[in-house]
């Protein structure tokens, strides 16, 4: 079974709450859609700071979510000085504190994570690939620097489009790129 690969860099979800804090209005200004339904980056980015170091232009996606959450690899958290948990998006515990920096405000939150590898899927494609009752998988990766990676969560959504999301430093550790294939291998 193949899937399309995406390659995540860093970035970070808001609340509108906390949007309006550090933009002074509610209105998200698309750049571009994203592969998933209704999911876009905007125009806008801001600065997240600890006190060590900061990573200017950190985009900001879209729609607004119920939690604000920035994804990190493990090379930004490095960088920043920080150990941010492995997480499924929205699962903020343990999570690194951040300063977050706008054109209007800024605001500290408990919000740094590395994201779980793992694959979107609706529950049609869910079923048609017998993975039902299946949490993880593995994926292979061929090329030169191919590679097995397990522990691949499946998150599963009525919208969602079929698609792997890596970050930043296991796409480069894979030669990989977004628009790429690899292969699904249930464990």
């Amino acid at each position: 079974m193949k899937v399309l690969v995406g390659i995540s860099n860093r970035h970070v979800h808001l609340t509108e709450e906390d949007y309006v804090l550090l933009f002074g209005t509610n209105c998200l200004e698309k750049k571009k859609d994203l592969y998933q339904v209704g999911e876009f980056a905007t125009t806008q980015t801001i600065i997240i700071r600890t006190d060590k170091k900061e990573i200017a232009g950190v985009r900001v996606l879209g729609p607004f979510r119920d939690y604000t959450q920035v994804e990190l690899s493990k090379t930004d958290a490095y960088f920043l000085g920080i150990d941010p948990p492995i997480r499924d998006s929205g699962d903020l515990k343990g999570a690194s504190l951040l300063e977050l920096v706008g054109p209007k405000g800024s605001i500290s939150r408990a919000c740094a994570i590395l994201p779980t590898r793992h694959i979107h899927i609706n529950q049609e494609e869910l079923e048609k690939m017998g993975l039902d009752a299946t949490k993880e998988v593995m994926v292979r990766f061929d090329g030169i620097k191919g590679a097995t990676l397990e522990h691949v969560h499946l998150k599963v959504g009525k919208s969602y489009k079929l698609e792997l999301h890596l970050d930043r430093d296991e796409g480069n550790a894979l030669l990989a790129k977004t628009g790429d294939m690899c292969e699904i291998i249930v464990p």
